[in-house]
């Protein structure tokens, strides 16, 4: 156990209780007697470590959370290896920029053009898929947990697009990671609630931040497929790198059965290095690759102003098409 840590922990947790709205790196939660603590995580230097409550005196096991590059965070204890569900893909990659958002959205309402139902789940506290779909300040997966219920449905939303639904995400959701990181089984909070409303839909799409930690594992350890999108730039393939790294730990931890496929975006035909660049992500990860590419479009950019799927925008936009065969790809094999 770290020498001091009992008296460190509740200077800090009195400290940082009277300075409401910071950030900070860690909470923990006495097992026994369930109070928090915040504690600066850049003391830690283990993966885990033990530590006194100053209230109760127990001692307990403490699991770091993730940081970007180090994914070695899952707690060994209560892991329950089992599959994701067959219905839900998740959207994601550790570098941001590469059209997450963008292919969560249209590739949901290309799905949903199809004649499929189609949920999508906004897991990033930004929020910005459900603005891009005209919601703001709408009750998120955060207020699913923080009432203690199972049931999403309640704050599901049918949206205006025929077949579509949205689970929003507000600013609250940032405060799962702080609150939830440390509980039993936490990287089952999604899954289990998904579970009561999966059949319900043909197809569940979660758009994931662009880091490792409490969405990102929630997420995958949910889905059957990660969609990782990777435009065609010279730092795309060390994202690819990163969350093919986290896959492979989820499989082995969380989910047996996850699998992967890249999307290539923002491609451009006439610049040499998109070219070189889609040649190396073709060769790295081969049959993991969607054969629909996703082009470079003033369309797309056009379309998020107006805030609006880019076919919906511009039903004749290359952009458009491309995401409506990717759909056609995804049908033919889930």
């Amino acid at each position: 156990m770290i020498a001091g840590l009992s008296g460190m922990i509740y200077r800090s947790f009195m400290l940082l209780r009277a300075d409401v709205g910071k950030e900070f790196d860690m909470i923990i939660v006495c097992e026994r007697c369930k109070t928090r603590y915040n504690l600066k995580e850049s003391i830690i230097k283990k993966s885990d470590f033990s530590a006194r409550c100053s209230k109760c005196n127990h001692i307990f096991t403490v699991y770091r959370s993730a940081k970007a590059d180090d994914i070695s965070f899952l707690n060994p204890v209560n892991i329950k290896k089992s599959p994701g569900f067959d219905n839900i893909f998740s959207i994601s990659n550790q570098k941001g920029g590469v059209a997450k958002t963008t292919t969560c959205l249209n590739l949901g309402v290309s799905l949903a053009m199809s004649g499929k139902t189609v949920l999508l789940v906004d897991f990033d506290a930004q929020a910005n898929l459900t603005i891009s779909l005209g919601y703001r300040n709408t009750e998120s997966f955060y207020e699913v947990i923080d009432s203690g219920l199972n049931s999403l449905r309640q704050n599901i939303i049918k949206t205006e697009y025929d077949n579509l639904w949205l689970l929003p995400s507000n600013k609250n959701m940032m405060l799962l990671n702080k609150k939830y990181f440390a509980a039993d089984n936490y990287e089952y909070l999604l899954k289990d609630r998904l579970a009561s409303v999966k059949d319900q839909y043909d197809y569940i799409l979660i758009d994931t931040p662009p880091s490792v930690g409490f969405f990102t594992l929630n997420a995958l350890t949910t889905s059957k497929l990660v969609i990782i999108p990777c435009q065609c730039e010279y730092f795309a393939t060390h994202g690819i790198s990163k969350i093919v790294k986290m896959i492979s730990l989820i499989k082995g931890k969380t989910n047996a059965e996850i699998d992967y496929k890249v999307l290539i975006t923002m491609y451009d035909e006439k610049d040499t290095v998109s070219r070189l660049i889609c040649s190396k992500i073709k060769e790295m990860h081969k049959e993991k690759i969607f054969n629909s590419i996703i082009e470079k479009d003033t369309k797309i950019k056009e379309a998020q102003i107006m805030r609006l799927p880019v076919i919906n925008y511009s039903k004749n936009s290359k952009s458009g098409r491309q995401y409506l065969n990717m759909a056609q790809e995804v049908m033919a094999v889930c």
